[in-house]
């Protein structure tokens, strides 16, 4: 993986509602992901994993630039998130999909 110098982010939004979760490495995509304002390939933490449908895992745990292309990435596929954190409310086939993940 390339070393990416951090552009300007100094908070990162806390989604868990419980210290307790399960996550796995995933290899995330680079496919329809937009370059920010410093031209950065960025799937930001919190994003429904592969897609917001039914093909849903999980929620990414962590920030994956995928500008140099797919990267691992860690999906989290058990616990409990605050969903109103999260970058985009999950569909309601892909809170179906993910069995294991808990709202409040």
């Amino acid at each position: 993986m390339p070393y990416v110098k951090n552009y300007g982010k100094t908070e990162d939004i806390n989604f868990l509602a419980s210290a307790k979760f399960i996550a796995f490495t995933e290899e995330v995509s680079d496919s329809g992901v937009t370059a920010n304002e410093h031209g950065r390939k960025v799937v930001p933490a919190g994003t429904v994993y592969p897609a917001n449908d039914a093909t849903a895992k999980g929620i990414l745990f962590h920030d994956v630039d995928v500008t140099e292309g797919p990267q691992p990435g860690s999906v989290m596929v058990e616990g409990y998130v605050i969903e109103a954190r999260l970058p985009a409310a999950p569909t309601a086939e892909a809170k179906t999909a993910m069995t294991e993940i808990k709202y409040r």
